[in-house]
């Protein structure tokens, strides 16, 4: 969940010395990813707590857009222990998600701590210190699980565009109603993945709507052959295997930026005219490369991404301010993991229905460093 930190200027406390008995691990994020791998420290009988910035659990899938639904059907969208209450073939919508990720943290009894926004981690003499909005907690281990989704990337030509025109990320897009209306003019949506061809889709039903692209990624329909795309991705392997294996190289070059569910033939029986990248924004015209250009905008969504922010990290060796250096989720730092990125370990592995199969490694992981309990009539 992107929301589970803060960025922050903030010089980092003072030292401080560790409590007697620390967690032995602290889960940063409350979501998907959060929710498994607490599922399997439970299991594992490990002392933990799970932090999270959101008011409730499920909140950053409640707040997207309000037609969103899973590419990934009822039966392959279930966190491990607990199918997704939802009949094998259909595919849930994010208020659907939203309350399965509540019902799961309830039924396994998980540890949340809501509201906690996560300001700065570092160590002090080898625990881990995270400063939160409601205070400090320490653990032995931690693991973060705030996902893909943090930062929304807008792209600084934005600021070109006329101050009547709307504006939008993705994240914040709800429906065509947040938009002017259809006279107003018409509306951009940049950006072509899984966001921003359903975006444009949607959108052309009441608005004029041009798509600006700076490659076209491969589209694939969600039941080709007469089965759902994940029967064919499951069998092969191409969702499970280790990134290193051949076929998940494979699908990496072929199939990395892959839109599931709307195809290009869906954009042009719409009617949405697609253009170059977009290069410059000049009040209520767009100019894209190939210098082409569109007049008359009223509203830009920008269906352009994330980055990643991990500036509240404060230890060594881990966060270069690009990516993460890390190996299946383990970094350079002992007792410091990672749950949820993409290709963490396969194509699954920040995706619902497969996250569980990492979350059980790091868990795995996490356990075995556990210090052992004291027995009864030992001193602790």
């Amino acid at each position: 969940m992107y929301a589970a930190t803060e960025r922050t200027a903030v010089h980092p406390p003072p030292p401080e010395t560790p409590p007697r008995r620390p967690l032995d691990a602290l889960v940063i994020g409350a979501g998907q990813a959060g929710l498994a791998v607490g599922y399997h420290l439970a299991r594992h009988g490990v002392r933990f707590l799970l932090v999270d910035a959101a008011p409730e659990i499920g909140h950053s899938w409640a707040g997207r857009w309000d037609s969103l639904r899973l590419f990934t059907p009822a039966e392959y969208s279930a966190l491990p222990g607990m199918a997704f209450p939802a009949a094998p073939g259909t595919y849930p919508g994010k208020d659907q998600v939203a309350d399965y990720l509540k019902a799961y943290a309830a039924r396994f009894d998980l540890p949340v701590m809501p509201d906690t926004r996560v300001q700065h981690v570092d160590q002090q003499l080898g625990v881990f210190r995270v400063s939160t909005s409601q205070g400090t907690v320490w653990a032995r281990q931690v693991i973060v699980a705030t996902g893909p989704f943090q930062q929304p990337a807008i792209p600084s030509l934005a600021s070109g565009f006329a101050s009547a025109v709307t504006q939008l990320h993705s994240s914040t897009y709800r429906n065509p109603s947040d938009l002017p209306p259809a006279s107003a003019g018409r509306v951009l949506v940049v950006g072509a993945g899984n966001s921003g061809l359903q975006i444009a889709l949607e959108t052309a039903r009441t608005h004029q709507v041009h798509l600006a692209v700076g490659t076209r990624p491969r589209t694939v329909a969600q039941r080709p052959l007469g089965r759902d795309l994940f029967w064919w991705l499951t069998r092969t392997g191409a969702v499970t295997r280790p990134a290193s294996s051949p076929v998940a190289a494979w699908f990496r070059k072929r199939g990395a930026d892959l839109v599931i569910g709307t195809t290009w033939d869906d954009i042009d029986a719409a009617g949405i005219q697609v253009h170059a990248r977009l290069t410059a924004a000049d009040r209520r015209t767009a100019r894209f490369a190939r210098a082409s250009h569109l007049d008359d905008v009223s509203a830009v969504v920008w269906a352009t991404g994330f980055r990643p922010d991990y500036s509240w990290l404060d230890v060594p060796g881990v966060w270069d301010g690009h990516r993460i250096a890390h190996h299946r989720g383990a970094t350079a730092a002992p007792g410091l993991w990672f749950i949820g990125l993409p290709w963490q370990h396969s194509r699954g592995s920040a995706l619902l229905g497969f996250v569980g199969d990492d979350a059980e490694w790091v868990a795995d992981q996490v356990a075995g460093r556990v210090p052992a309990r004291p027995t009864a009539g030992t001193r602790p």
